[in-house]
């Protein structure tokens, strides 16, 4: 039995996804809102280092809580450059990822990849009061404070500021 193998196809890699990511502000003090696709931080880093390239100036490095991350690489590849990646199971928030930037730091709030339209919901919704403007403080996701939000969609007590 003779077998083909087609490396015109092989070689053709499917671009990756964009990062689903807010930069409007949070509650909690947080600078915006990242729902991964996957716990693979190796994949899932970066397109959202490359999103964030711009609006906030360059990201030198990312921190995390190795909690909800099986591996964490010591460093991603942006843009023919590396951004170093660090984790710290006692300074860093489950919860969140801080980002550094060259100019200082942002902490991002992560919605859990397996999260399903409340995610969705609460993507949009960051940011934006009853009205739907922009801008306002949200103390509200979904019509819920942001406690109940927090407890009925998979958190563990009140979120960290």
């Amino acid at each position: 039995m003779n077998v083909t193998i087609d490396r015109t196809r092989a070689n053709r890699r499917l671009p990756a996804p964009s990062a689903r990511l807010s930069l409007t502000p949070a509650p909690g003090g947080l600078d915006g809102v990242w729902w991964p696709r996957s716990r693979a931080l190796s994949r899932e880093l970066p397109p959202l280092t490359a999103a964030l390239d711009g609006p906030w100036g360059r990201l030198t490095g990312v921190t995390v809580n190795p909690a909800h991350w099986p591996v964490i690489p010591s460093w991603v590849s942006v843009a023919g450059r590396a951004v170093w990646v660090d984790w710290s199971a006692e300074e860093q928030d489950p919860h969140r990822l801080t980002l550094f930037f060259a100019d200082g730091r942002r902490d991002v709030l992560v919605v859990p990849p397996e999260a399903g339209a409340a995610a969705a919901g609460l993507m949009r919704g960051v940011g934006r009061g009853a009205g739907g403007r922009a801008g306002v403080t949200a103390d509200r996701m979904d019509g819920r404070s942001a406690v109940e939000a927090w407890e009925t969609d998979g958190g563990a007590g009140a979120p960290s500021p």
